[in-house]
């Protein structure tokens, strides 16, 4: 099957506009000459005359009548279709976003999000999925917009990512804990019992490495998967909960924190997306969105 030439929509509709190939031609910005072969193609195309002869002008033929109240709207959804995107109006937008990430990062920066969400476009939804691993395959797939985290090297190599904000790891214990007073050394910080944030069986290794540098080991009382739960239990026990800072700092209300006795990296916390989403006015704002959130909750 031959493919039609769209282009010849814009002649049919200057023709059956104008009811004149002189008309229509100038219309155009095209000489009578090519006006008339763009005829004769629809002509060919159609298997009807559709502009004939009468007297010392052109009548249009029953088709043709019956084309023109359809070729203009048609035209005019090629012509959206091929535009850039609408001035993106918030008030009117109607849309779930679908966000992964750690259930710190979802309980320290979701009520701001929220709420900045609630007040620019009222009609958007959020929906957080917490983020068990680093697989890219939901980014991938479209089943997830957003995802915040560490970039690590399995990151799929197509994603985008743009930094939040960098962020370093503290011990957290309740007010009672005896490492809430006095100087907290690698060795009073190695002898208390700790709670360990790991997923999948896969710990956070940085800070055991920094003990082993020093030839210290700590005792693990309890393993959760986040660091809500860590903190959850820190204010409940005599346990330690060791946890980036920023990323968790309204959960620590009421707690007390100390910054870590060794040299253990810092992080940094961003935002992935699929490359498909760049120019969606609506994911472009939700990403500015995000960032200016990570921004404001800056100490």
């Amino acid at each position: 099957m031959t493919t039609p030439d769209l282009n010849l929509l814009i002649v049919l509709d200057a023709l059956l506009t104008e009811g004149s190939v002189a008309r229509a031609a100038r219309r155009l910005r095209l000489s009578p000459s090519a006006m008339s072969r763009a005829l004769a193609r629809l002509r060919h195309a159609t298997g009807d005359p559709l502009l004939v002869r009468a007297g010392r002008g052109l009548v249009p033929t029953p088709r043709a009548l019956a084309l023109r109240d359809r070729v203009g709207p048609l035209l005019r959804e090629v012509q959206a279709v091929l535009a850039p995107p609408p001035v993106l109006d918030l008030a009117a937008l109607q849309r779930t976003f679908t966000l992964r990430a750690s259930d710190g990062f979802t309980e320290n920066f979701g009520p701001p999000l929220i709420a900045r969400l609630r007040a620019e476009a009222p009609g958007a939804r959020l929906r957080f999925l917490l983020k068990l691993d680093k697989d890219s395959a939901p980014l991938r797939n479209g089943d997830v917009d957003l995802e915040t985290g560490v970039v690590g090297d399995d990151a799929g190599p197509e994603l985008r990512v743009r930094a939040l904000f960098r962020d370093r790891f503290v011990g957290v214990v309740r007010r009672s804990h005896p490492l809430a007073d006095g100087e907290v050394t690698a060795e009073r910080y190695a002898a208390g019992r700790h709670i360990l944030v790991a997923r999948r069986d896969r710990g956070d290794s940085r800070i055991d490495l920094a003990l082993q540098s020093q030839g210290l080991r700590r005792d693990i009382a309890v393993t959760v998967g986040g660091f809500s739960a860590a903190l959850a239990l820190a204010r409940a026990d005599e346990l330690i909960a060791t946890v980036p800072e920023r990323h968790t700092g309204y959960l620590q209300d009421g707690l007390a924190s100390f910054p870590l006795p060794l040299a253990v990296p810092d992080i940094t916390v961003s935002m992935l997306w699929h490359p498909r989403m760049d120019a969606d006015p609506a994911h472009q704002w939700l990403r500015n969105a995000v960032k200016q959130v990570c921004d404001d909750a800056a100490p």
